[in-house]
């Protein structure tokens, strides 16, 4: 199997870290999700991760919290789950380096785009953490941030119980349509769950393309970077 794109950014929600317990970490799950990073990695694939920290917790549901101090919480998470993900993929001989948007140098590089490049082109899985560092920013908008920075070719977008995009919640209707390609625009103006509409105005305006598809198939990873026609494409044309 060839893959069709060299260098990629997985965006994982912290959902997806949780499996079936919704909360924290699921050590089988982190175990099946390296596997397929590790799988994909050994074609030659330069992997780039986001990972989010709904599984910890979710800033901007904080209402009665400062919002600024709950998103930095909500940072701390991901830092966790990219921790562990490290943590799962070393335990399989992937190198891999976290570089945290936020300065904690004991545990993390600090973001360094160059760093980063680097680290890729040396075929080291580079996880990023923290998002982008601020407040009122989702780890959506800092996957498409990265993804224009280091220059990716796609975002892949591994969502845990759903397996593409849809007009409704499949899980509430069941007549919900499924797209098999979207263009950005379409996301705004339907209001689609995919990502956040900063993070999609981003992608748009830098072209990167977006794969949404389930993560709870065993091997969707793969057969998304080697062409499988799975989820939903979302492009300019």
């Amino acid at each position: 199997m060839d893959p069709i794109f060299k260098r990629v950014v997985l965006k994982l929600s912290g959902e997806a870290l949780a499996g079936n317990e919704g909360r924290g970490i699921d050590s089988s799950t982190i175990k099946l999700i390296a596997t397929q990073i590790k799988e994909i990695q050994k074609l030659g694939v330069e992997v780039a991760i986001v990972v989010g920290g709904g599984n910890f917790w979710r800033g901007v549901s904080a209402k009665e919290m400062d919002r600024t101090t709950s998103d930095h919480m909500g940072m701390l998470g991901t830092v966790m789950n990219a921790l562990a993900l490290q943590d799962a993929l070393e335990k399989m001989d992937v190198i891999t380096r976290v570089q945290s948007a936020i300065d904690m140098k004991q545990v993390a590089e600090p973001y360094i785009r160059r760093r980063a490049i680097r680290h890729l082109e040396k075929g080291r899985v580079v996880i990023f953490a923290a998002g982008s560092g601020n407040p009122y920013f989702s780890t959506d908008t800092a996957a498409a941030l990265r993804a224009a920075e280091i220059e990716a070719e796609v975002i892949l977008v591994a969502k845990k119980g759903v397996d593409g995009v849809y007009d409704s919640d499949p899980k509430l209707n069941d007549n919900a349509k499924k797209f098999d390609s979207l263009k950005y625009i379409d996301i705004l103006n339907l209001g689609l769950g995919i990502m956040d509409s900063t993070a999609t105005s981003l992608c748009m305006d830098n072209n990167i393309p977006l794969i949404v598809f389930g993560i709870d198939e065993p091997n969707n990873i793969l057969e998304v970077v080697v062409g499988k026609k799975i989820g939903t494409h979302v492009k300019e044309d």
